[in-house]
């Protein structure tokens, strides 16, 4: 692809649905109220579960979604603390109970064994969906109006762009609450052109390595509060599951596992936004996490780099700035050389990359994001071959 299909491409790429999240700060009642709709949705949860599990167990029936939907007026006769949820919210609370059917048969006929959707015990559901009405927001009095619920004060740090169609409430582990609103039409927030192509290696010992050379540091958040993450859990562990005692030491466990994720979402966006801002093209490798982590000697520090959370990141920010994400393969990056494409093993604690064909010396990580960028931009012109060995 040329410059100037490039251009004409990113110019009519545009951001289909886009969430903005804030921080709600509801007071005693309205967290209460909050809180009691959970129970209610878990509440309905569980029962739609037993009723499809029965069904199929009895009468070997399989009920629909509308088909659960529908004794919906029945329930609230019998249960009147259900006439306190806003009705949208219930019929959301039925399709999430449909969507785990369908990814379990659809995991059934793949050939894999999943687990069979699972009753939500106390404090396992922690969110509620507005997915058409029932809510509002009042951008100029900072507040969230949520059905049965009243005006809750919202932090609204940036403004909400395109046409609001959902609103989900979220309850955090540490006891926050949180909105988040889906979004339509958001308008594409168009950068500067830029015709500079960029491959991205992400790795361990670095968290990125650019084609141009530069590294970006793996921060390693896990690893810092590690220590302090073991002492909170080894307080937990001493105390008696089901006490008050229990649930407390439960706190500073919650509020570094959060202060963790805080910092590598801040990281993951920071670096992916300065990265979108300087390149138009952005190559990087079609990673798959689940497969990789397998390896027990190097699991956790993958999940702590977040290399997918990056590149979801990175493929949303690029959408929305009229750039070009492209995902590539990821075969061989590592043991091709970037210069004449000879072929060589290249053992992973071996971090220099010596071509035994053409005598290219430079570090394994960069020759790999040259070869990332040479296949996210084919008609980039490598030079001749030699044959693979």
């Amino acid at each position: 692809m040329n410059g100037g299909c490039r251009s004409t491409v990113c110019a009519i790429i545009h951001v289909v649905r886009k969430s903005f999240q804030y921080r709600l700060f509801p007071t005693k009642r309205q967290a209460r109220s909050m809180q009691a709709t959970l129970e209610e949705c878990r509440w309905l949860y569980n029962h739609l579960l037993e009723q499809r599990k029965t069904a199929y167990e009895d009468r070997q029936e399989a009920l629909r979604l509308y088909d659960q939907q529908a004794t919906f007026t029945a329930l609230k006769a019998a249960r009147p603390s259900l006439a306190t949820v806003h009705s949208q919210v219930l019929q959301n609370v039925a399709v999430r109970l449909d969507l785990a059917f369908k990814a379990f048969f659809r995991r059934v006929k793949a050939g894999e064994t999943p687990g069979y959707p699972r009753f939500r015990g106390v404090g396992r559901y922690a969110s509620f969906c507005y997915p058409q009405s029932g809510f509002s927001l009042n951008a100029d009095e900072q507040t969230v109006t949520l059905s049965k619920i009243g005006d809750v004060k919202a932090v609204l740090h940036r403004p909400v762009l395109g046409t609001i169609k959902t609103c989900c409430v979220r309850r955090g582990s540490t006891g926050k609450w949180y909105v988040a609103f889906s979004c339509e039409s958001v308008p594409t927030d168009e950068s500067p052109a830029s015709e500079e192509v960029v491959g991205i290696d992400v790795g361990l010992t670095h968290f990125a390595t650019l084609s141009t050379g530069e590294q970006i540091e793996n921060p390693r958040f896990f690893k810092t509060d590690e220590k302090a993450l073991a002492k909170a859990n080894r307080r937990l562990s001493k105390e008696t599951p089901g006490t008050p005692e229990r649930a407390k030491r439960r706190k500073p466990v919650s509020r570094i596992h959060e202060r963790i994720a805080f910092r590598r979402h801040d990281f993951t966006h920071q670096t992916a936004r300065r990265l979108v801002n300087r390149f138009g093209v952005l190559a990087i490798e079609d990673l798959s996490i689940s497969r990789m982590v397998h390896n027990h000697c190097l699991s956790k520090s993958i999940m702590d780099a977040a290399w997918g959370q990056f590149s979801e990141i990175l493929s949303s920010k690029a959408a929305s700035a009229g750039r070009e994400c492209i995902k590539v393969n990821t075969a061989y990056t590592s043991q091709d050389c970037s210069g004449c494409g000879h072929r060589q093993a290249m053992p992973l604690a071996e971090r220099v990359y010596r071509c035994s064909c053409c005598g290219l010396h430079l570090d394994r990580d960069l020759n790999a994001a040259l070869n990332i960028r040479a296949r996210g931009q084919p008609s980039l012109d490598s030079g001749p071959r030699s044959p693979r060995l």
